[in-house]
């Protein structure tokens, strides 16, 4: 993406956003206040059309599954949450449900109704989906999932399947019928084309979809960008940006010309609702913490800069592995999952 299409996009964001820093919630005297905040100061902002207001950065949920010690994965996630971040990502695949069932015994004690909990189902079927949705709301203890998401929308079939008759929307459909569930979104870190048909397709059956998650780095603004291709879309229809890998599960890091500060400030600058990154330790949480409380809007100077930075690094793909790659396809490797 060339600067003048990068700017047009930042430019675009911050208009839909409002305020691109969001509401900042503080309370020095310590004790929570109504948003979920403390004197970390976080910032909230609103999911899309819901109305929800969810944390700006996000609790990612593989990385809080796989900790030799399951208590030391919910220190993790109850630090996170005491400092302020309110939305907590997840999937029925990750760590074989490890994740989800780390994250329910998390959530117990009051802590459940503190989060806008998200997860993800990766069945292709109504059966499947249905069957993936009820495990999930076990492992998670909990009797309802503010969003669903139909996770791993990387084939170009994946669309029709989802929309097609006893496919994965009458399960979600149901589901939601029945108060299991209370929002509807997909997520897909492959290619920005599977996303636009995905939203063509929505637009066919009339159905507006409340998220969409997708890879929003420093690296994608060059490269088979979602940022470029899929976000002016949801912005327009309202639809919550939620941006994950934003550094890429580490390989962003890896190219040797960002840290992950300015990796989670560009995120943040982006019209995304939340920023999901993985926090496999509790430095990790206080390193997007602090990402949060230093984020100030970027000028489109400062994001021309940072992205002349990457632009080399970017251009093949080759710190986006998840994109040229399939070994971040769990549901290539595993094609059981799909029903």
């Amino acid at each position: 993406m060339d600067r003048r299409s990068a700017l047009g996009v930042m430019a675009a964001g911050l208009a839909a956003a409002g305020a691109p820093g969001g509401a900042r919630a503080v309370n020095p005297g310590g004790a929570r206040a109504p948003g979920g905040a403390d004197e970390s100061g976080m910032i909230y902002r609103t999911l899309g059309k819901t109305g929800e207001k969810v944390s700006a950065i996000g609790l990612g949920g593989y990385h809080i599954g796989n900790q030799s010690d399951p208590q030391e994965s919910i220190r993790i996630i109850r630090t996170a949450i005491d400092h302020g971040i309110t939305f907590m990502d997840n999937c029925w695949d990750y760590n074989n449900g490890e994740s989800e069932r780390r994250m329910g015994q998390a959530l117990r004690d009051g802590y459940r109704a503190k989060v806008f909990l998200m997860t993800k189902f990766d069945g292709r079927t109504k059966a499947a989906a249905a069957q993936q949705i009820d495990e999930s709301l076990a492992r998670l203890q909990t009797d309802h999932i503010d969003l669903m998401q139909f996770h791993e929308n990387i084939r170009l079939e994946d669309p029709d399947r989802f929309f097609a008759a006893g496919g994965a929307l009458e399960a979600l459909l149901a589901a939601k019928q029945a108060g299991k569930i209370r929002y509807i979104g997909f997520t897909g870190h492959k290619d920005p084309l599977v996303h636009l048909r995905m939203l063509d397709e929505a637009e066919q059956h009339s159905f507006h979809f409340d998220t969409c998650q997708m890879p929003l780095n420093v690296m994608d603004a060059h490269f088979r960008s979602f940022g470029h291709q899929v976000v002016p879309r949801l912005v327009e229809q309202g639809i919550g940006v939620l941006g994950m890998k934003p550094m890429g599960d580490g390989n962003v890091l890896r190219s040797g010309v960002v840290t992950p500060i300015e990796c989670l400030h560009y995120a943040l600058n982006l019209p995304t609702s939340v920023v999901i990154s993985g926090c496999e330790s509790v430095d990790r949480v206080n390193q997007a913490l602090e990402a949060v409380r230093s984020f100030k809007p970027m000028a489109p100077a400062e994001v021309a800069a940072l992205l002349a930075m990457t632009k080399d690094a970017a251009m093949t793909g080759r710190f986006e592995p998840f994109k040229t790659t399939s070994m971040f396809d769990g549901t290539a490797h595993n094609p059981e999952w799909l029903g």
